[in-house]
């Protein structure tokens, strides 16, 4: 009988060692592919120093970039495995024009894991008219949140990015790409166009990429620019502005 017990209580470890170890596995494998990211170049620590337009302040969320606005800011989520740095050359400027901006940190650099940071940032602050938008995986993720809180919103801008969820009626939408983009799924952004309110606005930058829309350097899988990263950027806010 004890030798009975003493296989059946092997036979037990045996059954939970394996999953155990396959779980660490994972989790090794996911921390080393998080580990791997871009990093923000040295152009965009620039625009995380404060000028006499903008002032530039690290928060517990991120970065806030506080313009002369008083009443409009936009909450961006980067793109996957981005450092969220990369971005401040862009919101910086669009700060400066009039629309203050909040960069969220997301855990992981994947905005996947921070859908829902907009409600710690908009509990912050008294803005009026409150905006979300963000880049690639990010901008999938702003309107992912902007589909369950069309009340809170005023609009939502999708860089290199497409909604999956279907955005309210009363939730004015933008999509803004480069010509050049050579990771922006076409099919799916055609696919995706179902779930946008009516009105909503397309844009295409020509002569942009996928990752100009930050300062990150070359992404892999990405087209050749044919404009530099401040002429994408400078356009882009161009857009945002128009459509706010």
């Amino acid at each position: 009988m004890a030798e009975l017990e003493t296989k059946n209580s092997k036979h037990e470890r045996r059954r939970w060692i394996l999953p155990v170890i396959v779980l660490i596995l994972a989790g090794i494998a996911f921390l080393v592919y998080t580990q791997q990211y871009y990093h923000a170049d040295e152009s965009a620590s620039c625009s995380l120093e404060s000028d006499e337009t903008v002032k530039v302040v690290q928060t517990d969320y991120g970065w806030l970039f506080d313009g002369p606005s008083e009443t409009d800011a936009i909450i961006f989520y980067p793109g996957a495995k981005v450092e969220e740095t990369a971005y401040a050359p862009l919101l910086h400027c669009l700060a400066g024009q009039g629309m203050d901006a909040c960069l969220v940190k997301m855990p992981f650099r994947l905005a996947f894991f921070g859908v829902n940071k907009a409600d710690h940032v908009m509990k912050q602050y008294d803005y009026e008219h409150w905006y979300i938008g963000g880049h690639s995986l990010g901008g999938a993720m702003a309107a992912d949140y902007a589909s369950e809180h069309c009340s809170e919103l005023c609009g939502v801008y999708m860089l290199a990015a497409y909604p999956a969820k279907a955005l309210d009626e009363k939730t004015p939408a933008a999509i803004i790409y480069g010509s050049e983009d050579g990771i922006l799924n076409r099919n799916m952004l055609t696919d995706a166009k179902q779930y946008l309110p009516d009105g909503s606005r397309e844009y295409v930058i020509q002569g942009g990429n996928h990752a100009q829309f930050g300062n990150y350097g070359k992404q892999d899988g990405d087209g050749i620019a044919g404009i530099s990263s401040d002429e994408q950027q400078h356009s882009t806010v161009e857009l945002i502005l128009q459509l706010h």
